[in-house]
């Protein structure tokens, strides 16, 4: 039997996109493992991996230190957890060549957005407003490589998600996460499975 992929996860938010991975590979839905799961802010991610008995490392950024600086440290506690994948998941710093070139073709991120939709911050509520501007038809979601631009790698999945015209922010919100939730699981699967 393989031995199962290793999966290091960084994380800056609640942690419910982390949390969906960790169940997933605790179901057998991944053959994968969690080894390592990072933030850079103490968050609830770190709390749920500590639930999950998780490898968890609060890295903060300190001010005066350069990002190239930054990530260079960063990759060097990634490298330890030999990750197969490294997965955003809501990791709220864009990351530069010093983190990217240790791990080519190894990092993918979720989005909140379709393709060339809305990179950045606050994509939902972009997308979101733009709908009520007559501007879009829908938000969606998106799985890509990384890159140093923002949110402007190869996509490895999208999936649109309606805007009803009666949708509230937080109701539009919620369907996003969800699509998130199942659209990450299915693109850490299809990644691994071309590495294999």
């Amino acid at each position: 039997m393989a031995e199962p992929a290793r999966l290091v996860v960084l994380a800056s938010g609640r942690g419910t996109n982390l949390q969906a991975v960790l169940d997933a590979c605790a179901e057998g839905e991944l053959p994968a493992r969690v080894a390592l799961v990072v933030s850079d802010k103490p968050s609830p991610a770190l709390e749920r991996a500590q639930r999950a008995r998780t490898a968890a490392l609060y890295l903060p950024k300190p001010k005066n230190v350069p990002r190239a600086d930054y990530d260079a440290e960063l990759a060097r506690y990634v490298a330890a957890a030999r990750p197969d994948l490294v997965v955003l998941a809501g990791w709220m710093r864009i990351l530069t060549p010093a983190f990217l070139d240790r791990f080519p073709e190894r990092v993918i991120n979720l989005h909140p957005a379709l393709p060339g939709a809305f990179p950045g911050t606050d994509a939902i509520r972009r997308s979101y407003e733009a709908f009520r501007r007559g501007e879009v038809e829908s938000g969606g979601v998106m799985v890509h490589r990384v890159v140093p631009e923002v949110d402007a790698g190869p996509v490895v999945l999208a999936e649109p998600v309606p805007i009803e015209p009666g949708d509230t922010l937080e109701r539009f919100e919620a369907r996003v996460h969800a699509v998130e939730h199942r659209l990450l699981i299915r693109a850490i699967a299809r990644v691994l499975r071309a590495r294999r």
